[in-house]
């Protein structure tokens, strides 16, 4: 996977998403089922040039692979939320 865009499916939206980039600085993203947390880092550093401090991953109970992914304090999950437009 070379492609950033194939890594990252699409973001996360409910509210329990949108309290963890207000409260935690993480946002939330349904990412493919075969990428591992560096290519996760990876895609998210260079589609949103950000600094990832943290992934976590689980597979949720209908298959499809979430990850969510802490930023650097010198980044605002709230402006990239914003510029996926889930803001």
């Amino acid at each position: 996977m070379r492609d950033p865009s194939q890594v990252i499916i699409r973001p996360v939206v409910t509210e329990a998403s949108l309290d963890a980039v207000e409260n935690e600085n993480k946002l939330i993203f349904y990412v493919d089922r075969r990428a591992n947390k560096h290519t996760i880092r990876w895609a998210v550093e260079t589609l949103y040039e950000v600094v990832v401090e943290k992934v976590n991953t689980l597979i949720m109970p209908d298959g499809k692979k979430k990850a969510l992914v802490k930023l650097s304090p010198e980044y605002s999950a709230a402006d990239v939320a914003t510029q996926l437009g889930i803001f």
